[in-house]
């Protein structure tokens, strides 16, 4: 297995790294999107996990991009700030999982083995608060609008220091 772990976070990413490293992946390390991109064109891995909140841009542009350069790559997304409309997207863009951090070295092995992606997204059977649901719309219409904020708040006419405001806050609970 040829890893491409793309996650700014750099405790986490060599963390991650050590531990693939142990399970017998050969590790390449991106912090950013345009670093994991130039990496990839030299190493042409086979399988990547890209965190969803990177440094400018969005992970689901890295995970276009990767599956449009090799389209039989395996992709976890990996997020913080996990919601319906971005784990949709990244499926839709290629990838075979999204996992919401904390996910351990185990639980995003067995993600990146799966043959096909996950199309049975857990949803709850309660219905979701009016929090969540503001929330998932914002993502849906941020995904829309490939991660730019300015044009995000465009489009939900709402001020951008507004919606940055809501998008640096966790998400709310579905319940």
């Amino acid at each position: 297995m040829k890893l491409l772990i793309v996650e700014d976070d750099i405790d986490f990413a060599e963390t991650l790294a050590r531990a693939m490293k142990k399970r017998g992946a050969s590790v390449e390390l991106a912090h950013n999107a345009a670093g994991a991109l130039a990496i990839a064109e030299h190493f042409a891995p086979s399988h990547a996990i890209v965190d969803l909140k990177l440094p400018g841009e969005s992970g689901l542009k890295v995970v276009a991009a990767l599956t449009e350069r090799w389209p039989g790559i395996a992709i976890v997304v990996l997020t913080g700030f996990a919601s319906i409309a971005t784990a949709v997207e990244a499926v839709r863009l290629g990838a075979r999982h999204y996992l919401a951090k904390p996910a351990n070295a185990d639980e995003i092995l067995a993600a990146l083995q799966r043959d096909q992606p996950d199309a049975a997204l857990e949803v709850s059977s309660e219905p979701l608060t009016v929090a969540r649901l503001e929330w998932e719309h914002i993502q849906k219409v941020l995904g829309e609008h490939d991660g730019n904020i300015s044009a995000t708040a465009r489009a939900l006419k709402m001020h951008r220091r507004t919606l940055q405001r809501k998008l640096d806050k966790h998400p709310p609970k579905a319940e």
